[in-house]
C-alpha cells in the first residue's frame, strides 16, 4: 500500500501547489470581495449582463474568471455594511465587465459597490452595434437601465446609498461618461475630423461602415439618456472626445477627474482629453500619464492575454501604474461623493 499513500501525498502536493499558483496571480483586494454576475435587459429589452463587485464577510477564493483574469473573491457572498456608494463603470469598444476589474476590487475593498454593464453589441463577443446610428446612444440607455436594476431589483439594493453615485467610463466608455453626465456630442464633427487625421476611432467607424460618418444620421441631442443620479465622474482616454465642445459640455455639472496616456495613439490627448480638459475648465482634474497607451488603463494582464492589449511601451509598468491610479480614482470618489 506504501505506492497508494505516496500517490495521495503527490495528489495533495499537487493541488497545494495548484492553490497556492492560482493566489499568486488572482486579482484580489485586502478585505473580503464579494462578486456576481446578472442579467437584466435594458429599454429594448436586450439581455443586460452586469458583473458587481461589493464588500463580504464571506471568505474570497482564486476561483472565479472574468475576461482574461483569475479573481480572489467571494462568489454570491453576502454583501456587507450599509448606505454604500456605488460606481458604474463603463467600458471600452470590444471589452467587457472585466476590463477594469483591478480597479472594482480596489473600490470594494474600500466599500463601494460596483457595477460594470457588458455593452450590448459594443463587446469582446459581438461588435455588431458599431453599424448602428444609435451605437452610442444605446450604450447611455445601458448604463441607465444598469442603475434601475441595482436601486431598485437588486438583492442589495437596499444597502445603497442613492445620494452617492459615481461613474468611471474609459475610451467609448469615457464618451459614454460624459453623456450621461450631461455632455452632448456634436457628430456632425466626426465625418470632417476622420478627413484629416487618422484617428483609431475613424478606422473602426469606416471598417463598420458606420452611418455616424455621414452628418444626416446623426441622432439628435434628446436622444443620449442624461442620468442626474451620478454626481462624479472619472473619464480615462475618452474616445470621440473632439466631438464635445464648450457648449456641449456647458450642461456637466458634476466633478470630473480626467486621465490621458501621453503615449496613447489610439485616443491621442491633443483631440480627445485636452479638448474636453479645455471645455470643462476647473470642474476637471487633469492627469497626463508619461508613457502610458491606450491599452495601458486597461487591467493588467495575467498570464495570458493577446500583445496588442498587454504590451506597453519599454520602462512602463503597468502593474505600478494601476496601484497608484486606483489609489487615485478611490480618493477622488471618497472625496466627491
Amino acid at each position: 500500500m506504501t505506492w497508494i499513500r505516496g500517490t495521495l501525498i503527490g495528489l495533495a502536493a499537487l493541488v497545494s501547489a495548484i492553490v497556492a499558483g492560482a493566489f499568486a496571480i488572482a486579482l484580489s483586494a485586502p478585505h473580503p470581495t464579494g462578486f456576481q454576475s446578472v442579467v437584466t435587459s435594458d429599454s429594448d429589452g436586450n439581455p443586460l449582463v452586469i458583473g458587481i463587485w461589493y464588500p463580504t464577510n464571506a471568505h474570497p477564493w482564486p476561483a472565479t474568471m472574468l475576461g482574461l483574469n483569475l479573481m480572489s473573491v467571494a462568489h454570491d457572498g453576502p454583501i456587507a455594511g450599509s448606505a454604500l456608494p456605488l460606481v458604474v463603470i463603463s467600458h471600452g469598444n470590444g471589452g467587457g465587465p472585466g476590463s477594469h476589474a483591478d480597479l472594482a476590487l480596489a473600490l470594494a475593498d474600500q466599500g463601494f459597490v460596483v457595477a460594470a454593464p457588458m455593452h450590448d453589441g459594443d463587446n469582446f463577443a459581438d461588435q455588431r452595434a458599431l453599424s448602428s446610428a444609435s451605437w452610442l446612444v444605446n450604450r447611455t440607455r445601458q448604463v441607465h437601465a444598469t442603475l434601475d436594476y441595482m436601486l431598485a431589483t437588486w438583492p442589495g439594493h437596499d444597502r445603497l446609498d442613492v445620494r452617492r453615485i459615481g461613474m468611471y467610463g474609459f475610451s467609448a466608455g469615457g464618451f459614454t461618461t460624459l453623456a450621461v453626465i450631461g455632455g452632448v456630442p456634436d457628430l456632425h464633427r466626426i465625418a470632417p475630423h476622420c478627413a484629416t487625421t487618422a484617428e483609431f476611432a475613424c478606422k473602426l467607424l469606416a471598417d463598420a461602415r458606420s452611418p455616424l460618418l455621414a452628418p444626416a444620421n446623426d441622432p439628435p441631442a434628446s436622444a443620449y439618456v442624461r442620468d442626474e443620479r451620478v454626481k462624479a465622474a472619472v473619464i480615462a482616454a475618452p474616445g470621440l472626445g473632439f466631438t464635445f465642445t464648450a457648449d456641449g459640455l456647458t450642461g456637466v455639472t458634476a466633478p470630473v477627474q480626467l486621465w490621458t496616456g501621453a503615449a496613447d495613439v489610439n485616443v491621442p490627448t491633443a483631440t480627445n482629453a485636452l479638448p474636453v480638459r479645455e471645455a470643462l475648465g476647473t470642474r476637471a482634474e487633469l492627469h497626463v500619464v508619461p508613457g502610458a497607451g491606450h491599452f495601458s488603463f486597461l487591467v493588467p494582464c495575467g498570464p495570458i492575454g493577446p500583445p496588442y492589449l498587454c504590451r506597453d511601451a519599454s520602462g512602463f509598468d503597468r502593474k505600478q501604474f494601476h496601484v497608484e491610479m486606483n489609489r487615485s480614482v478611490v480618493r477622488f470618489f471618497q472625496a466627491k461623493l
